[in-house]
């Protein structure tokens, strides 16, 4: 599969929040916890589980990460 995405997170499923229609896919790519909406049948498709590794592809010329202190 080609992408053009210039950041790709890579984790492990730490929760899924299903809703009618998308789910909340919260990854844990090493103690930061990124949260991904994506639809319900993508989470069937993909496979996504808890435990399982999974990868964040973000399609972004410019990704800024803050800490509020």
């Amino acid at each position: 599969m080609k992408l053009s995405a210039r950041n790709v997170l890579r984790g492990k499923v730490v929760e899924i929040v299903t809703g009618a229609v998308t789910s909340h896919v919260r990854i844990d790519i090493g103690g930061a916890i990124v949260t991904a909406s994506i639809t319900n049948d993508a989470v069937k498709e993909l496979g996504l589980a808890v435990g399982e590794p999974a990868a964040a592809v973000i399609k972004a010329s410019d990704v800024m990460i803050g800490v509020d202190d």
